[in-house]
């Protein structure tokens, strides 16, 4: 390390010190052993160990749990324009090797994935749509935001404006307020709503009002497997939100699909993007609670689907509440096994992280035993590699995705 620092100390417990070897970029507050000098909320500050081992450099959050996000464990790093630009340039080449022609629609930032704790950045054809959810981030955005533009603007990609969404609770655990709106300092559309097309099918984004930062993008290879499986079949989707599952089967072949969501807003966007697509004479839309349909549904005692799809939201966004999460797992994916009829098809995902694979598929064996039916795997995938899983921030591994035959 070099022999004077300019940024403030942190003091690290040898617990903290030892977790932060092993590669993971978070310290938290219980291992935060003191503090050196009076660092302002989000500047720059460098971890060491209580022997004064440089452990890194990253963010400083006085009010989160996290209260250490590093960005860089080289002690020569200078956090200036160059060295985002650098970071900024390095995310970006990923996504062009690993999305190809897909980076029309993709993450270009996916926060601690891309050493940007905190920050999300998604591309939605002429638009780019952020969520900052750490302080640091916050205090850095107006030199990061056009740095961003800009390097897109050098492969010769165009970007009308940047959204922010950060109309969302976890910023206030960072001292942030919400809101939302247009980042005013790059010029801006007078629309939030742009068009995008994901394995050939179109959608209606609107980056102000729909969940998240617009659409979920994570999930664009799993909807492409299920349009290979979905020809000439019966398809129901649950949860089918903007009908994006729903939208694939029917582009790859489906008999006929039936997409349902308790939201009457998000069932009119399906309805509208199926038109767009003239998908309309194929799909049925139905508003109806999931949990009560799909036992109505059994007792009818009919076999109307052979290829079921399970996308719901997080069930849990805490360890708190897995419990009653991994419930209501079981309760919608033991309710399809027994709908369906013996060699159809199941498609079932979980967004959340606080459901681990292990826990995930322990419980997808005991919903298939109290179903008295087998399960076949297909395929066991993940999130989109423009969402890159970092083997020591098990935090950005956290969509499971299984296609399975019931026998």
């Amino acid at each position: 390390m070099k022999s004077e620092r300019i940024y403030p100390r942190v003091l690290i417990t040898a617990k903290g010190a030892r977790w932060v070897d092993n590669g993971h970029p978070w310290i938290y507050e219980s291992d935060v052993a003191g503090v050196e000098g009076a660092p302002e909320n989000g500047a720059l500050v460098d971890a060491v160990s209580e022997k004064g081992k440089y452990l890194g450099t990253g963010f400083l959050s006085e009010q989160s749990k996290i209260r250490v996000r590093l960005l860089s464990r080289n002690a020569n790093d200078a956090f200036d324009e160059a060295f985002w630009r650098r970071r900024i340039r390095y995310a970006w080449d990923y996504r062009k090797a690993v999305m190809g022609a897909d980076v029309s629609c993709c993450r270009v930032i996916f926060g601690e994935a891309d050493g940007f704790p905190g920050l999300t950045v998604d591309r939605f054809s002429d638009l780019l749509v952020t969520q900052t959810l750490s302080v640091g981030m916050e205090r850095i955005k107006a030199m990061l935001f056009p740095l961003i533009v800009d390097v897109l603007r050098e492969d010769g990609v165009a970007i009308a404006g940047l959204y922010e969404r950060n109309d969302v609770p976890l910023r206030e655990r960072e001292g942030l307020a919400q809101g939302k709106g247009w980042f005013e300092a790059l010029p801006h559309p007078e629309s939030a709503v742009t068009e995008i097309c994901e394995n050939g099918v179109y959608y209606s984004v609107d980056v102000e009002n729909g969940q998240k930062t617009g659409f979920f993008l994570d999930q664009k290879y799993n909807r492409r497997a299920v349009a290979q499986l979905a020809k000439g079949r019966r398809v129901l989707d649950c949860f089918t939100h903007t009908g994006s599952f729903a939208l694939n089967a029917a582009m790859g072949g489906a008999e006929g699909v039936t997409a349902v969501d308790v939201s009457e807003s998000a069932i009119a966007m399906a309805r509208a993007n199926a038109e767009r697509n003239g998908l309309g004479d194929r799909m049925v839309f139905l508003c109806a609670d999931v949990f009560d349909l799909l036992p109505t549904l059994e007792a009818q005692g009919k076999k109307p689907f052979d290829f079921i799809i399970l996308d719901p939201p997080a069930f849990t966004k805490s360890r708190e509440t897995a419990d009653s999460a991994e419930r209501g797992y079981k309760e919608i994916n033991h309710r399809a096994m027994r709908l369906l009829p013996r060699g159809g098809y199941l498609a079932t995902a979980s967004c959340s992280h606080f459901m681990p694979a292990e826990r995930f598929e322990r419980m997808l064996r005991a919903a298939a035993r109290d179903a008295k039916v087998e399960l076949r795997q297909i395929e066991a995938r993940q999130q989109a590699p423009d969402h890159p899983i970092l083997w020591n921030v098990p935090e950005t591994d956290y969509l499971k995705f299984y296609l399975f035959q019931v026998v």
